[in-house]
């Protein structure tokens, strides 16, 4: 009797060749005579769609004019992209000072620098990098984009931001050429690397007091001309809104979850009636709320700007919604999991912070960036309340004299953009998700 030995080499998948597209589209477009017409109905559609698309936007369309009765003469059935052109930089940036445009790249170009390490995979320590860039970095980008005089406080967070800053993007570069942290290469460096852990902690608290205490200084003798918030607008403002939104969305919602799901009838009652007055009313609602009643409660003298109790009432908001995306995770998570972690002898701060707080966001991260989405698309309604975000930007196009009655172009310009973002999130989401993922297929 002939023994077969049984191999668990997986089977390789053939290669894509010419006959298994053609069997491919047969099996899914060709198969039946209704699927052959539902097929070419379909084709013919998008084929109008985008012949009618490109007729349109780009082969009879108008890039440069200078009104849009000018491009009426130019052409009469296509767009007018001259006036979304002649706008790009209210668009982007708003009305803040052309001149000092400088300042917003450059905060976009330090938020880049900060956010690039958790990209790396050599680079060690990403979750205290996250974290400096979630509590630090808004006070480093405030001021770029504010400017005007710094206060004591302000002072001291810029200085930590910049000494963050430096220090990661040193530790990236030491990251990828050497696999080591950038303490353990300033250790190495000076001879202490086999010296006893306080010793070494004592010289790398040493070197980090010296650099505080040197960005202090240098900090001190610059500074930038005040921007009132009321010239902020265009992508600029919904990116500073949503962006702060998005950052502290999560652990807001964290937290809120955690305190819905206490044992301590104080704390549960709180987080619950706090989540569900939130979740009750619209977001634009509590936008008007929050620029009219939120004033009344302040003490007298005590005055924030429209733009700062906007920020307030956005985040609260989806700290609410994203407070419940948080808990259907933690239920998600099976028991054992809890059981396990406390037999052996995590308390429930290790055992959330180790065992299951890291499952259950990897299991709602399609939600969670589905809320983040949303978020994104719902700082178009600041535009009511008088901030002129993206939104408010496109329709000062169709009032603005030479491009009155513009409409359609910078609608879809905006759309255009939105999708462009949206998308880029929702691909690095599911990046995420096969790059976590511990399921067998």
């Amino acid at each position: 009797m002939a023994i077969v030995k049984a191999t668990n080499t997986p089977a390789r998948p053939a290669p894509i060749s010419e006959t298994s597209v053609l069997g491919w589209l047969r099996k899914n477009l060709f198969s039946s005579w209704i699927n052959i017409i539902l097929t070419m109905i379909s084709a013919y559609i998008i084929y109008l769609v985008a012949k009618g698309v490109w007729v349109w936007g780009i082969q009879d369309a108008v890039w440069t004019a200078d009104s849009r009765r000018a491009c009426f003469k130019i052409s009469q059935t296509g767009a007018c992209w001259a006036g979304v052109i002649t706008w790009i930089d209210n668009i982007f940036y708003g009305r803040y000072p052309r001149e000092e445009l400088w300042r917003v790249n450059v905060g976009g170009l330090l938020l880049l620098m900060w956010m690039v390490p958790l990209w790396l995979p050599r680079v060690k320590g990403k979750i205290f990098i996250a974290l400096t860039a979630v509590f630090l970095y808004p006070f480093l980008a405030g001021y770029f984009f504010a400017g005007g005089d710094k206060g004591i406080f302000m002072q001291i967070m810029i200085t930590a931001a910049i000494v963050c800053l430096a220090a990661i993007t040193v530790h990236s570069f030491i990251g990828v050429l050497t696999g080591r942290s950038l303490p353990e290469f300033l250790l190495r460096t000076i001879g202490l690397s086999g010296a006893s852990d306080k010793n070494q902690r004592n010289v790398l608290l040493g070197i980090l007091a010296a650099c505080l205490a040197s960005v202090y200084i240098w900090q001190m003798g610059w500074g930038f001309e005040k921007v009132s918030w009321t010239r902020w607008g265009g992508l600029f403002l919904t990116l500073v809104i949503s962006g702060i939104g998005i950052a502290s969305a999560l652990p807001g919602g964290i937290m809120l979850a955690l305190g819905r799901r206490s044992k301590m009838p104080v704390i549960r009652v709180f987080a619950t009636t706090f989540i569900e007055l939130f979740r009750s009313v619209p977001l634009i609602t509590v936008l008007f709320m929050a620029t009219t009643m939120f004033p009344l409660f302040m003490p007298e003298g005590f005055v924030l700007n429209k733009l700062v109790q906007v920020i307030i009432a956005v985040c609260l908001f989806n700290a609410c919604y994203m407070a419940e995306v948080v808990r259907a995770g933690l239920q998600a998570v099976p028991r054992g999991q809890y059981e396990g972690a406390h037999t052996i002898g995590l308390g429930y701060w290790g055992a959330m912070g180790l065992i299951i707080m890291p499952q259950a966001l990897k299991i709602m991260i399609p939600n969670i960036v589905g809320s983040f989405i949303g978020l994104l698309k719902d700082t178009t309604l600041v535009s009511i309340i008088g901030l002129f975000d993206i939104l408010g930007m496109l329709r000062a196009i169709s009032e603005d004299v030479p491009w009155r009655g513009l409409h359609h172009e910078p609608l879809i310009f905006g759309a255009v953009l939105f999708f462009i973002i949206c998308f880029i999130m929702s691909k690095y989401s599911r990046h995420l998700e096969v790059k976590l993922a511990t399921g067998h297929k």
